[in-house]
């Protein structure tokens, strides 16, 4: 599924901060690459050493049906999203056991040679959820039962389905769901949370929806959310929808990674040798280029930002990049592409190709590991042209992986 998401200047402030109505309770993670949207766990207390055949799986799941959906997990709850009996759906399991809670469905199964069903990680805020199915759907779940409270179809927003489905997971942000339609009419949205009324749409930017998910930042005095298209990185008024800066940017094919935001800059990548950049937002958001270049062209395994070093697969190779000055530091090739996570100073890397998953050190010296194992069993659903793309997680001192209809669950907490 060929879909899927830097001159050093001088680096002010901005905050990309973890958005209040989402931090759980212990080391919950509920929504896409966490409470904060990086992907960096405050999580301790793991495992820094895997033993021969990996660490004890904890449990397995085998009827998630198709889709690459990630998990969200809150108060001992996993929610994913799935197909079943000719429709997309929500999922809820125990995050400890396995056992599935309920299962609602939220519209029909998308279709595609790379693999049907949902790509998108549902948003857990208190006790609703929110899902974009593949078509572009978005629906509103009661947490405790499944019930759908509300829909809003992107179509009726001006949207066209991107090639691969909708893949974003949506932002919950203060009283507003926030999403990425595109298209002439705007190419971001805003919903009430509670009922589904729009708020506002960025009718000024209408670029068509590509892959990659908002992040939220504080800037210069206001709050805005940042996303990237195949064209542009952009920064949107959270009060109005109205641009407060735009830089260009060259996508190709797909553009999926979400955007990263440090000190004042915002920096993103894509694949097809679109490459990375990174720009500064400055006073009264004047926006500026700080590098562009190379080094990092991630396809849709993820990028993570861990002190002032990126680290993720760079097509080819797995890489670390400065993020300040957009060098290279190390590229390791002996290892298969694909997806990354972080948890207490390691870096979790998965195989997209054959399912292995490796324990490096989140470290500039190198690709140093400290063990691996490979997903068994694995699905017999997956088609000739899907691979493992959905991204683990780890919450909990539990790392969460899945293959289609399987999830997986193992035990990476230290005793």
């Amino acid at each position: 599924m060929n879909y899927m998401l830097n001159k050093i200047g001088v680096l002010c402030s901005v905050a990309c901060l973890t958005i209040p109505t989402l931090r759980g309770a212990s080391f919950d993670w509920p929504q896409w690459r966490g409470p904060d949207r990086s992907d960096v766990s405050k999580e301790t207390g793991l495992l820094k050493t895997w033993p021969a055949e990996g660490p004890k799986r904890v449990w397995l799941y085998e009827h998630a049906g198709e889709g690459y959906s990630g998990p969200a997990i809150v108060s001992g709850k996993l929610f994913t999203m799935g197909t079943r009996d000719g429709s997309e759906c929500v999922l809820a399991l125990e995050a400890d056991t396995g056992k599935e809670l309920w299962a609602a469905k939220t519209g029909s199964v998308f279709k595609e040679s790379r693999g049907n069903g949902p790509r998108a990680t549902p948003t857990v805020d208190g006790d609703r959820l929110y899902a974009m199915t593949a078509e572009g759907v978005l629906a509103c779940v009661n947490v405790a039962d499944g019930k759908v409270l509300w829909k809003q179809n992107m179509a009726d927003l001006g949207g066209k389905r991107p090639t691969w489905g909708y893949t974003e997971s949506v932002l919950v942000d203060g009283d507003h769901v926030v999403c990425t339609p595109g298209g002439p009419k705007g190419a971001l949205a805003a919903f009430d949370k509670m009922t589904g009324k729009p708020a506002w749409q960025s009718d000024k930017f209408t670029d068509s929806a590509h892959y990659a998910s908002i992040v939220a930042a504080d800037l210069n005095g206001g709050r805005q959310y940042i996303q990237l298209t195949a064209q542009s990185i952009v920064g949107i008024s959270a009060k109005d929808g109205s641009v407060l800066w735009k830089s260009s940017f060259p996508g190709r094919v797909a553009v999926v990674p979400t955007p990263i935001c440090k000190d004042n800059c915002v920096y993103v990548t894509a694949g097809y040798g679109a490459g990375c950049k990174l720009v500064r937002i400055g006073v009264g958001n004047e926006v500026s280029d700080v590098y562009e270049n190379k080094v990092m062209k991630n396809h849709h395994g993820g990028v993570i930002l861990v002190g002032d070093y990126l680290y993720g697969h760079a097509d080819p190779g797995w890489t670390c990049q400065n993020f300040k000055t957009g060098e290279e530091v190390w590229n390791y090739r002996g290892f298969g592409k694909g997806a990354i996570a972080f948890a207490d100073g390691m870096l979790y890397c998965l195989d997209e190709s054959n399912g292995t998953v490796a324990l490096i050190d989140a470290s500039p010296k190198g690709w140093q590991e400290h063990g691996r194992f490979k997903l068994d069993p694995q699905t017999t659903i997956r088609t000739a042209q899907g691979r493992i793309w959905t991204h683990p997680v780890i919450s909990n001192g539990k790392l969460y992986l899945r293959d289609q209809d399987l999830i997986y669950c193992y035990d990476v907490k230290a005793r």
